[in-house]
């Protein structure tokens, strides 16, 4: 049986503190653009003052705003008595989109600056594209390193190695164990459309679109084949027969890919009429559903799963 985290929480806290801090200021040039955007200004093209482009700002003002204040939360007394949902909800979504973002941030950043400048974007953008960037990359690397030194203090089930817990009176194994296997059969064919068509597949691709698939949808194409992937492997080593000798790795694949697949098929729902998504219609919004659909099922498989490594540690 895995032993509690407890004593490296002081060290864990520290580190939390600075990087709590560190976050929220990170990610405040990012909150005042999004807010400009919001209202129309300084917009770097005229499309973004569409209603869908302003609802997506809109929603990300709010993000941000969460992500300020649980990034406080982190940092300060107050945080650790604020109710599990109130914090899991935001934070499984902020990695979701931020972790992944983190990675293609290098490539990203120039490739959606020579897509703007193509569709006429203004100069502004150049300097707003920069102070974006470094909110993002900021808050991706601060935000879950906070995370962490809370987290082993509140939910040390959540750190730590294997745990047989199929022998514990009233376990949901079973329940895991069907599930996992389901939904992460979904993940390993979304994964396999998304990786296809990141790699040249033209198979469910508008012809008179091919055109239009440019770097920086075929990333994000890619990035989310990966990550579907990625979980699916992870729901399946945490509910496996055997158990994973290693906690932390597949949790935290199952937990940055589910949030993931929800945050950005969520905004990618939001924009249904999306410029740069050259899938068919009915494939796009069938693709972008069972995205949704799968990040749900195993946000609750984890849950089930901690809930079980909780009443383990406890007893």
């Amino acid at each position: 049986m895995t032993v509690s985290a407890k004593p490296e929480a002081p060290h864990w806290m520290k580190l939390s503190r600075i990087c709590g801090y560190s976050a929220a200021i990170a990610v405040t040039p990012y909150l005042l653009i999004k807010v400009a955007w919001t209202f129309g200004l300084f917009l770097p093209t005229e499309q973004m003052g569409d209603a869908s482009w302003r609802a997506i700002n809109a929603a990300t003002v709010v993000l941000s705003t969460i992500g300020i204040l649980l990034a406080l939360a982190f940092s300060r007394p107050w945080g650790a008595r604020l109710p599990a949902w109130l914090v899991a909800f935001p934070v499984w979504v902020g990695t979701g989109l931020l972790v992944p973002m983190l990675i293609l941030a290098p490539v990203l950043g120039p490739a959606a600056m020579s897509r703007d400048k193509e569709a006429g974007a203004a100069d502004v953008w150049v300097y707003e594209q920069f102070f974006v960037m470094v909110s993002l990359v900021g808050v991706g690397i601060c935000l879950p390193i906070a995370l962490a030194g809370y987290a082993k203090a509140r939910w040390p089930e959540a750190f730590g190695g294997s745990l047989d817990y199929r022998k514990l009176k009233g376990n949901t194994w079973e329940l895991q164990h069907t599930l996992a296997r389901l939904v992460g059969a979904g993940c390993i064919l979304l994964g396999i459309i998304k990786v296809f068509w990141a790699a040249g597949g033209t198979l469910g691709i508008d012809p008179a679109r091919l055109g239009e698939r440019d770097v920086w949808w075929h990333l994000l194409t890619l990035s989310s084949g990966a990550w579907s992937i990625a979980g699916a492997w992870g729901l399946l080593a945490l509910t496996s027969r055997n158990g994973s000798r290693r906690f932390l790795p597949p949790m935290a694949s199952a937990w940055i890919s589910s949030g993931m697949l929800f945050s950005y098929n969520f905004f990618s729902a939001i924009r249904a009429d999306s410029q740069f998504s050259p899938e068919y219609t009915l494939l796009r919004v069938l693709t972008t559903e069972a995205g949704i659909v799968l990040s749900v099922m195993m946000g609750m498989i984890i849950l089930l799963v901690l809930h079980d490594r909780r009443r383990a540690l406890d007893e």
